[in-house]
């Protein structure tokens, strides 16, 4: 028995032992309206087939007889997560509750499909190995994560400009290579995933997870499930034009958040501003820091175009967080305050009132992202 067998109110009661577990049936019936007999209808097998287990610790007392506390088996079953980069795949393994387990890295000496495709395989057999003896052998799944235009429902990179690959038929090609059932997902979207099984998503309503870096990305998160667009697309906020700017974005047009905000586009605005071709992005950094009124400017205008693009966000989805990771908070410090005057201005009404939270991730937590998304699919698989 799987748990995609399984009927919706099964799904409903695992994903909520996931995000909030262990929990009496009380407690369950409290959050996910379900009856006692419902519940107990949908448990048994899920406790039969050992996905779920009875802790038998008295949690309360229920018309005097002891309440028994729930929880997912942890061990049940083992995931990869993948995150891949344009120079590096980093990878994790973990179990069902996206515990992690393990964790390798691998470079990539190509960006070609082939290449990539190939060291996934091989960075899954290396987790694999070290799954703990206990899991051995209950490798459930495996998610892949990338930047760009991903469509998870089909399996399918539409586009991956750090990449350059167009319509590549990613979790077929991996799942064939691996041997293992696979998906892949936007990266971004993937970390709002684990943003919202364990991270500081868990029990929002709504909440958007805005990424920094190479690109600009945007994960939402509405009524406990991520948004992932009717064609694979969404929360591109990156791609908002803001204007201001003749810079052409790696999309081809001009005028977006990204072509202002990226690491790249702020490296190559600080080149032009110093007048140093070969100015890298640490010392650019460095004379910020310094007082360089120039490259300062540049900080300026990128946290402006990111104040303008939360600002976007919280207006049209009101989330009551927004998240701000990615690599390029490491720099946060340079442009907060023209964010959070940017935000300020120009978010609409009540919506200022949003909690902007600033969350370094390693890309190990992006991978888990896919782990995640993984696990996701066993009991809620895309339609």
């Amino acid at each position: 028995m799987t748990l995609a067998d399984q009927p919706p109110a099964a799904a409903l009661l695992f994903q909520t032992l996931l995000a909030h577990g262990p929990l009496t049936r009380a407690e369950i019936g409290r959050r996910t309206g379900l009856s006692p007999g419902a519940i107990t209808k949908v448990a048994t097998p899920l406790l039969t087939d050992g996905w779920i287990t009875e802790l038998g610790r008295p949690a309360e007392r229920t018309a005097g007889r002891p309440a028994t506390l729930i929880a997912v088996r942890a061990d049940r079953a083992c995931f990869v997560g993948v995150k891949v980069t344009g120079d590096e795949l980093i990878g994790v393994l973990t179990d069902l509750t996206a515990r992690t387990l393990a964790t390798a890295r691998a470079h990539l000496a190509s960006r070609d499909v082939g290449t990539v495709v190939l060291a996934v395989a091989r960075l899954a057999d290396r987790l694999r190995a070290q799954a703990p003896p206990r899991a051995a052998g209950a490798l459930h799944g495996i998610g892949v994560t990338i930047s760009g235009d991903v469509d998870g429902h089909t399996g399918t990179v539409q586009y991956s400009p750090f990449l350059n690959w167009r319509r590549v038929p990613l979790a077929r090609l991996v799942q064939t290579a691996t041997g293992i059932p696979a998906v892949i997902e936007n990266d971004v979207r993937a970390l709002t995933v684990a943003e919202q099984w364990f991270g500081v998503g868990v029990g929002l309503s709504s909440f958007a997870l805005v990424t920094v870096g190479a690109g600009i990305g945007c994960g939402i998160s509405i009524g406990g499930r991520v948004v992932s667009g009717a064609h694979g697309v969404s929360g591109e906020v990156g791609h908002l034009p803001v204007g201001g700017t003749d810079r052409v974005c790696t999309c081809g047009n001009t005028g977006c958040v990204e072509a202002v905000a990226s690491a790249q586009a702020i490296t190559e605005q600080a080149r032009r501003a110093t007048g140093d071709p070969v100015l890298t992005m640490g010392r650019a950094v460095r004379l910020a820091h310094a007082g360089n009124t120039d490259v300062r400017a540049v900080f300026a205008r990128a946290g402006h175009a990111l104040g303008l693009a939360l600002a976007s966000v919280a207006n049209v989805i009101g989330p009551e967080r927004i998240i701000i990771s990615g690599e390029g908070v490491a720099t946060y410090d340079l442009y907060e305050e023209q964010i959070r005057t940017t935000f300020a201005a120009r978010a609409f009404g009540a919506a200022a009132e949003c909690d902007l939270v600033v969350r370094p991730l390693p890309f190990e937590e992006w991978a888990r992202g896919g782990a995640a998304v993984a696990a996701q699919r066993i009991f809620a698989p895309a339609k």
